[in-house]
């Protein structure tokens, strides 16, 4: 075995030199490769290995490589193991080790071990043990849940409910089979366990976000979205940015990366936009799945469903991809792992401008849920969200969700927060949950039970007054459910209109120092993408009247706001169109980080009629500066407001 060993080795560091076009890496964050146990095996003969580094150099350059042991039940030898690490690091590539703890599946479920049989716990002991003896660095990859209910499990949960007993129970196996032997094993073995883009459900099989992410040396984000339409996981394209966000909240420094894969895209810009996302949330890493996947010539990519953008000027060229291609052969030809470089290299040319990244504070407590992913439909409307698993004390301006119920303080932190000077929004969820819990002390308000179908909108105060906001193109009435407040109590801000029948779409209320908003979310979370513009960039209006910069935008446009007064403006849509980027201040400057070419601003526009009148009875608004911004379909910008 050792004189094997030896040979592919020998073979190995005799291999041709890394090209100079291959060290052309991202300056911005490390670019990772997965490679699965089965690849693992495979790049073990040193002719295989050739091959396929070439081939992925030429069309991803990369830093650094976590090499899998173990996954459903296959294991690669230590030979194995020992030829891979080397083979890589005698290329120049940083090299950890991965783990996939999972069991198979079956019926299109995923399987995963029974933590009650002492076989699986056995198994899951061995491959952390195998880990940890070659590497000290190890990812676990995101099948480290629980889903199992055999007659054991159902003996051991008792009385108590499945998300509390897998929860304790993963606490134990983690302590026990991963990081207790690893660490036996390796004292110097960093133990990383990667979560997936479905936390708010992770409670249900186990995955545990308040101490066993703090268990760990580090965790990792999944931050793969695919395609937000036909999924069930209701994965919304900002998600890719907001999971990091949060997770790194969740573990401040401690939070390695995003990790995306190439799985379920309707259109290759799709692929791309979750990477670009993903860096736009500034990680130190992002990890590619998986080496087969990007390497394998057989898996050839398919430009998809992008006939209505293929001949604009995307932030996605695919013919300057294809060209970026060095081939060796007629048969030769690009992969998944040449979109990854191009989009990878496009994004990291933008990233080095930017500061860190800045949003509204949404509250989200461990191990909660309800209106689920609800801050990633808002940020696909173009509010930049930062959710954090503790309430943001300070902060102007707080979002709760229904997922806010889950804390038993919840009241008493809204009224210290107002008390203080701060302001908080609410969502019709979190009122239908508390409004019978206290919520009546801060607001008289409550939702009936009963949903409207709403057609009209329009904003401002009182009876007669205000501006209408429908969009003639909008082609359906929304539903909502019926909100009731006392009037003149509470102010409906943005209202809509069923017959003769208002309801409030954003409600307000002074409390103490501060001012509470109700923003009323429709019965299908989607159809916020189906309101009118003007009713977005009004909701844009109220809760991000403190932020530094605003954009009045159709749905599936986002923004991403960052410290050091830069921005980038994406469009998810698919066709064209253009963005009003509101900046706070008189006469500020707005420059394309691209082209380095100032934006003309917009000359002031005249309020309407009704709202001069409103204006001559309310506090004046601070001044403004508006840029248009052209996009094109699924497309992105960056620019830096200057004095």
């Amino acid at each position: 075995m050792r004189a094997w060993l030896t040979t592919i080795l020998a073979a190995v560091l005799l291999a041709a030199p890394v090209t100079a076009e291959a060290t052309a890496k991202t300056k911005n964050f490390r670019t990772a490769i997965y490679v699965v146990v089965n690849s693992t095996k495979t790049l073990a003969d040193p002719k295989t290995f050739a091959v396929e580094f070439d081939r992925m150099q030429r069309q991803l350059p990369f830093d650094k490589v976590y090499v899998e042991v173990y996954r459903n039940h296959i294991f690669a030898t230590d030979a194995e193991v020992e030829a891979v690490k080397h083979a890589f690091e005698a290329k120049g590539i940083l090299v950890s080790g991965g783990i996939t703890l999972a069991a198979g599946g079956k019926n299109g479920q995923f399987g995963t071990f029974d933590y009650e049989l002492a076989a699986d716990r056995a198994e899951c002991q061995k491959a952390s043990e195998l880990a940890a003896k070659h590497f000290n660095e190890v990812i676990l990859d995101d099948f480290f849940f629980y889903n199992t209910k055999s007659d054991a499990d159902i003996a051991a949960k008792g009385d108590k409910s499945w998300s509390q007993y897998r929860i304790e129970k993963m606490r134990e196996v983690a302590q026990n089979l991963v990081l207790g032997p690893a660490h036996a094993v390796n004292p110097a073995a960093k133990v990383i366990i990667k979560y997936p883009n479905w936390y708010e459900h992770f409670q249900g099989s186990g995955f545990d976000l308040e101490k066993e992410a703090q268990m760990y040396d580090g965790i990792y984000t999944g931050t793969e979205t695919r395609d937000p339409y036909v999924t069930d996981q209701l994965l919304q394209q900002y998600e890719s940015y907001g999971i990091i966000r949060y997770f790194e909240n969740i573990r401040p420094g401690g939070n390695g990366g995003g990790w995306v894969d190439t799985y379920s895209v309707k259109y290759v810009d799709r692929y791309a936009e979750q990477l670009w996302d993903t860096a736009f949330a500034k990680p130190r890493e992002i990890t590619l799945f998986n080496w087969h996947d990007l390497v394998d010539p057989e898996n050839t990519v398919d430009a998809g469903d992008r006939k209505a953008w293929a001949k604009r000027p995307t932030s996605f060229n695919w013919e300057a991809m294809q060209k970026g291609f060095r081939a060796t052969s007629k048969t030769d030809h690009f992969g998944w792992g040449r979109v990854a470089g191009y989009s990878l290299a496009e994004v990291d040319r933008a990233l080095g401008a930017l500061g860190n990244p800045i949003g509204i504070a949404s509250y989200k407590p461990f191990h909660s849920d309800g209106e689920d992913f609800l801050q990633h439909y808002l940020g696909n409307i173009g509010i930049p969200i930062e959710m954090t698993p503790k309430f943001p004390t300070g902060a102007k301006l707080v979002l709760l969700t229904e997922e806010a119920k889950y804390d038993p303080d919840i009241i008493k932190k809204i009224d210290a927060q107002l008390k203080s000077g701060g302001n908080v929004v609410i969502t019709s969820g979190f009122l239908r949950a508390m409004q019978d819990k206290g919520f009546r002390h801060i607001a008289e308000w409550e939702t009936t039970g009963r949903v409207l179908s709403i057609h009209d909108f329009v904003t401002g105060y009182g009876a007669g007054n205000g501006n209408l906001l429908n969009d003639p193109k909008q082609p359906k009435s929304i539903l909502f459910p019926e909100v009731r407040f006392y009037t003149n109590d509470s102010w409906g801000i943005i209202r809509g209109v069923s017959g003769s029948k208002g309801n409030p779409i954003l409600l307000m209320n002074a409390y103490s120092k501060g001012t509470i908003y109700l923003l009323n979310i429709p019965e299908n979370v989607s159809d916020l993408y189906a309101l009118p513009q003007g009713v977005i960039s009004q909701i844009k209006h109220y809760l991000m009247a403190d932020f530094p910069v605003q954009i009045d935008a159709p749905a599936l446009v986002s923004l991403f706001a960052y410290d050091n007064s830069t921005l980038v403006v994406q469009s998810f849509r698919d066709g064209p169109s253009t963005s009003n980027v509101i900046v706070a201040g008189a006469n500020v400057k707005l420059r394309d980080l691209k082209t380095g070419q100032l934006i003309a601003a917009k000359p002031p526009a005249k309020a309407p009629p009704m709202e001069m009148r409103r204006r001559r009875w309310l506090q004046a608004e601070p001044p403004t500066t508006v840029f248009a911004i052209p996009l094109e379909a699924h497309s992105w910008r960056s620019y830096k407001i200057e004095p």
